[in-house]
Formats: structure tokens, C-alpha cells, sequence
């Protein structure tokens, strides 16, 4: 069920169901975007590397942000359009193997001069299974006003 402009409060939290990073995502992710950095994709190097090991790509992460979030059914019908991302940070990288959800705040709202939308400030997160903010950042969505009870 979607939620819809008047629905929305500042402070507000959703938290989305958690899923796990898998070695396929980050392949995936490597295909279709042409980013091959071997960070991501070559275990040899990575092993020698800052982190030990292969980690996903930053872009995968705020990706899952947007997908586990979508999980919650809070957007899907509502939601107009993604009308940006703003001060994104890379906080700690996610781990093949990571199990993570998204945690969005609401931070504020405001009717477009239409009417018929509203703009929702929203604050990202994406954490880990250990409770560690891996990426965050600002996305402002525009969603639609409740519709009208249809007249009889």
C-alpha cells in the first residue's frame, strides 16, 4: 500500500527488509555498468588491497538503497519522480557477504505549487549486519496527494 503526501512526517523512519550482497551482484553490477576496477572484481589484487578483500561498488550500494527501499511498498504508486541526490557519502565499503537494509528519515515536505504532489526529503542510509552506516545521503522524491474518494 502506498503511501502518499499527506501520509509523511518529519522524523518519520522506514526500514526496509534486509537482503545479503552476493559475489553475483557485484559481477552483475561489474557487467552492465563496464566497471571491471579490479576492487571489485579480481580477488588477487583486492587481497593486497586497503580492505583484504573484493567490495561492492559504491554505485551497487546506493542502487540497493533504492530497491530494498522499494521493498517497503511505501513509494510503489506514489512516487512521481526522483528529483535528486545530494551529499552522498561512502562511509565504510559493503563486503561481499554483507547483509544489509535501508533506513530513510524523513526530513521535510512541502505541496509543489500544482497541488497535486508534494516534495518528501528523505535521508538514506545503507547499514550493515553489524549496525554500521555503509553510505548515506540525501533523496528528494516527489509523490503524489492522496487521490479524492470517487464520487457516487
Amino acid at each position: 500500500m502506498p503511501l502518499y503526501f499527506e501520509d509523511f512526517t518529519t522524523g518519520q523512519e522506514l526500514v526496509s527488509p534486509a537482503r545479503t550482497v552476493t559475489e553475483a551482484d557485484v559481477v552483475s553490477f561489474a557487467a552492465w555498468t563496464g566497471d571491471y576496477n579490479p576492487v571489485h572484481t579480481d580477488a588477487v589484487a583486492a587481497a593486497t588491497g586497503r580492505f583484504g578483500e573484493r567490495i561492492a561498488h559504491g554505485a551497487l550500494g546506493l542502487s540497493l538503497c533504492l530497491g530494498l527501499i522499494s521493498r517497503t511498498g511505501a513509494f510503489e504508486g506514489s512516487a512521481v519522480a526522483l528529483l535528486g541526490i545530494d551529499g552522498w557519502r561512502f562511509r565504510a565499503p559493503v563486503r561481499i557477504g554483507d547483509t544489509v537494509h535501508a533506513r530513510v528519515t524523513i526530513l521535510d515536505t512541502r505541496l509543489t505549487s500544482r497541488g497535486d504532489t508534494g516534495v518528501v526529503g528523505r535521508r538514506f542510509s545503507l547499514v550493515n549486519q553489524h549496525g554500521d552506516v555503509t553510505q548515506e545521503g540525501r533523496m528528494d522524491v516527489m509523490v503524489k496527494v492522496r487521490p479524492a474518494p470517487a464520487a457516487r
